[in-house]
């Protein structure tokens, strides 16, 4: 994943399991939580240009309804020290 940094981006929906997608659309943590609020504040999808779905190894565009999704979690780290959902 070139230029910016590679984010784990953790998606906690209603009665689902989670799902994990590793990032490479945004600059920082910041940026990423900043752009996924948004996109849920106006009830629309996240789009994801470079992104990887449950660690494949391809880099595909990646369409996230977040209509469902009921936490979010936003780490450069994969793991349970990467902190608990809100």
């Amino acid at each position: 994943m070139p230029d910016n940094v590679a984010l784990i981006i953790r998606f906690h929906p209603v009665g689902g399991e989670d799902v994990s997608v590793m990032s490479g659309d945004f600059d920082g943590e910041p940026e990423a939580l900043v752009a996924i609020a948004r996109a849920v504040d106006e009830r629309r999808s996240l789009v994801l240009t470079r992104a990887r779905y449950d660690r494949e190894a391809d880099v595909n565009g990646v369409v996230i309804n977040l209509a469902n999704v009921v936490s979010v979690r936003v780490s450069k780290t994969d793991s349970a020290e990467a902190g608990q959902y809100l």
